[in-house]
């Protein structure tokens, strides 16, 4: 991500904010300030990392969130297939070849050359291996790292969408595809569940990188195209990480989307998802990756408040409540940032000091 992209964010955010200081504090603000379960430390050690997420209020709401906007979707079709993958963001790509495509992707130098493997493990291709409400946002050490940590990051992305293509609308007259940049919003993660499975240890899977980037951005959109997404959707989708406002960025989303391809078995060309020359995306390049691209950025400020809040919790872990086992430290902070959220921890913890933020913790944890 440049500092284009954050400059952009950054004045698109100032517009966000004439709607949301409209509106009144959302369910899922509400359960995280109100809290109705606090659960002992041994009840906590003895759930799942899917439990956590199920029983959180928080997160919960986060996934009605989500769901409430798919359902606006206009077009029937597309909004069947995207709730549809929302409640099982099976991995139908694994259906694939994985030897023919992995070669396929090293000769076109989208993977490295040693890549023993493109899938995350799958014992059922039809079914996800967790549910889209319990994965976490990223990897361990990075953004929204918890049980239904991509339930809370995808809401912030998707009300963010609705509100950027909103505010260009009326400022800038633009006609957007809302069906495009929103929908590319809510599926441009889809494939978390799988690629950050949760481990014995409370952790979650370590991601590997393709095309550049993530795993989970490819093989996102590789999904998306395998189902049928309309390609307008799929190539703003790919948006998700870089723009191509510029030759190296958009070369990154050609590479993401010819990886994608490979992966589901399509011509990038003839699915109208790259130009004839396949050097760029299908021209005009259309405005709704933009929105995709920058509403995403909710994890600029997330990975550093997660990171923060995470340590704070290690600190009161140890003071507090004597946890020093790493499995367990990693069951203790999953429940309480399921049920608190890492951006509200480190809101308190930066506005109000470790005394309120310990206080804040004890709502739902106790010895």
């Amino acid at each position: 991500m440049n500092t284009l992209s954050r400059r952009n964010f950054l004045h698109g955010s100032a517009l966000i904010g004439v709607s949301v200081a409209a509106a009144a504090m959302t369910p899922m603000a509400a359960v995280a300030a109100g809290p109705k379960n606090c659960r002992s430390v041994k009840e906590v050690f003895s759930m799942s990392d899917v439990d956590m997420a199920k029983n959180s209020e928080v997160v919960q709401s986060a996934y009605d969130t989500i769901v409430n906007v798919a359902k606006k979707i206009n077009n029937s079709s597309l909004r069947s297939s995207i709730l549809s993958i929302l409640e099982n963001p099976a991995p139908s790509i694994a259906e694939g070849n994985e030897a023919g495509i992995l070669s396929s992707l090293k000769k076109e130098k989208l993977i490295a050359s040693d890549a023993k493997a493109i899938f995350p493990r799958i014992q059922n291709k039809k079914q996800s291996p967790q549910p889209f409400w319990s994965a976490p946002g990223s990897g361990y050490g990075s953004h929204h790292a918890y049980p239904g940590g991509l339930a809370t990051h995808t809401a912030l992305n998707v009300v963010s969408a609705q509100a950027l293509y909103e505010n260009y609308r009326h400022i800038n007259n633009l006609d957007l595809d809302w069906d495009d940049a929103v929908g590319g919003e809510i599926l441009h993660d889809l494939h978390k569940p799988w690629v950050f499975q949760w481990e014995k240890n409370h952790a979650c899977r370590v991601e590997q990188t393709l095309a550049g980037t993530g795993e989970h951005h490819v093989l996102s959109v590789a999904e998306s195209i395998k189902r049928g997404i309309k390609p307008s959707l799929v190539v703003a989708q790919a948006c998700a990480h870089e723009h191509p406002s510029s030759k190296q960025g958009e070369a990154l989303v050609v590479g993401w989307l010819k990886a994608a391809s490979i992966i589901a078995g399509v011509d990038p060309v003839k699915s109208g998802l790259l130009a004839a020359d396949q050097k760029t995306l299908p021209l005009p390049r259309r405005m709704e990756g933009y929105v995709v691209h920058l509403a995403d950025h909710d994890w600029v400020i997330s990975s550093s408040a997660c990171q923060w809040s995470v340590q704070a919790l290690k600190d009161l872990a140890k003071e507090q409540y004597g946890i020093t086992d790493e499995t367990q430290f990693n069951a203790f902070r999953n429940y309480v940032l399921a049920n608190l959220t890492a951006m509200r921890l480190y809101g308190i913890l930066s506005s109000q000091g470790r005394k309120a933020f310990a206080a804040d913790v004890a709502r739902v944890i106790k010895l």
